[in-house]
């Protein structure tokens, strides 16, 4: 039986659609899927992602663990509540998952994992924390709303004290605030301004019924991917998992090896880089009229690539999607739909960003 969020009786009510995502019973939508995808562009829109797992690496050895267990180089975090993406690899360079870390103290970093993926994560961070000095905790009683588009952070606000709101208003991009039993982040899974907000299970109703109030716009994980998708964003198990490496995922600026720094996954990431890349993440663009899915192949004078994620943009009003292809490939190629081969174009994502469409995405 499918897990079921604190909110999960407000979405019921509400009339979402709800699907099984990950083991939890989560909303597709609310209605018009193609209506809470503009909302976040222009506007505001909240999702419910309280499914994700947030996980605290406390104790005096917290860094030197993560400088370890991750990929990118918490090294540069050195200002609290400072926050950096990353992957979790196996020895073989594959991706177990990818997070974001925030540094709130020097004995305390905070990750945010998926949802799908939590009981490995876990297993993969304890066992490799084996007898160091950290403590490894998930806030399983916290819930998380992340607010989303040009208005969401004035919205989101409103759910603090004048104080608290100045100081979450004073926030850069990638930073957060732990405030309480409160944690607050400028960060977000769209490719628009915004904040992703955890705070007690209990109080989740409260600050989701006071959004509405506000006027922000409740959204499903349709509109969620649609928005990724267009921002460039890759979605773990499909656009990269265990069977490939950040360097062939279009994740090489997550990966730091510049300093000595042993970390799970270098060995294999440094002969890799060394004997050549042969697949590489682009994005499409169909120039045909279609729809682009996961699965699709992708035909090129390269060789053969496969859509790992592929939507109709609301943005762009053309099917858009992320593939895996062969490193030689150049910009044209076709895609095989029902049967048909038609015509494509390989770019450098995020589709779109901030309302609107990135500049010279759409040009020949």
């Amino acid at each position: 039986m499918a897990q079921n969020t604190p909110l999960h009786g407000a979405h019921v009510a509400a009339g979402a659609r709800m699907v099984d995502f990950g083991g939890w019973d989560m909303p597709i939508n609310y209605g018009s899927q193609l209506e809470e995808h503009h909302a976040v562009r222009q506007a505001a829109g909240m999702f419910d992602v309280s499914h994700m797992t947030i996980v605290d690496i406390q104790g005096g050895q917290a860094r030197a663990f993560l400088a370890r267990l991750l990929a990118n180089d918490v090294g540069k975090l050195q200002v609290p509540g400072k926050a950096l993406y990353s992957c979790m690899l196996q020895e073989d360079g594959g991706v177990i998952d990818d997070l974001i870390v925030y540094y709130l103290a020097e004995d305390w970093f905070r990750l945010v994992v998926n949802a799908a993926t939590r009981e490995q994560d876990l297993s993969w961070i304890r066992a490799h924390a084996g007898a160091m000095d950290v403590a490894v905790t998930e806030q399983a009683g916290l819930a998380m709303i992340a607010v989303q588009g040009p208005e969401a952070r004035a919205a989101a606000v409103r759910l603090l004290d004048a104080e608290q709101a100045a100081a979450a208003m004073a926030l850069k991009p990638f930073n957060a605030l732990a405030l309480g039993d409160w944690f607050v982040a400028r960060t977000g899974y769209t490719g628009e301004d915004g904040f992703e907000l955890a705070m007690p299970a209990a109080e989740a109703n409260g600050a989701w019924a006071q959004l509405l109030d506000a006027g922000v716009r409740p959204c499903g994980l349709g509109a969620r991917d649609t928005l990724r998708l267009e921002a460039g964003m890759n979605l773990y198990g499909q656009d990269m998992d265990r069977t490939v490496t950040p360097l062939e995922s279009g994740l090489a600026w997550t990966v730091s090896l510049d300093q000595e720094r042993d970390f799970i996954g270098r060995d294999a990431l440094l002969a890799q880089k060394q004997a050549g890349l042969t697949r590489k993440l682009v994005g499409l663009i169909l120039e045909d009229r279609g729809v682009l899915r996961h699965g699709q192949k992708v035909v090129s004078e390269a060789g053969e690539g496969v859509i790992t994620s592929g939507t109709y943009s609301p943005t762009l009003q053309r099917a858009i999607a992320l593939a895996r292809v062969p490193q030689a490939m150049g910009p044209s190629c076709e895609v095989l739909i029902r049967d048909r081969q038609l015509a494509a174009r390989a770019v450098q994502p995020p589709f779109a960003r901030q309302g609107a469409v990135c500049d010279g995405i759409l040009q020949a």
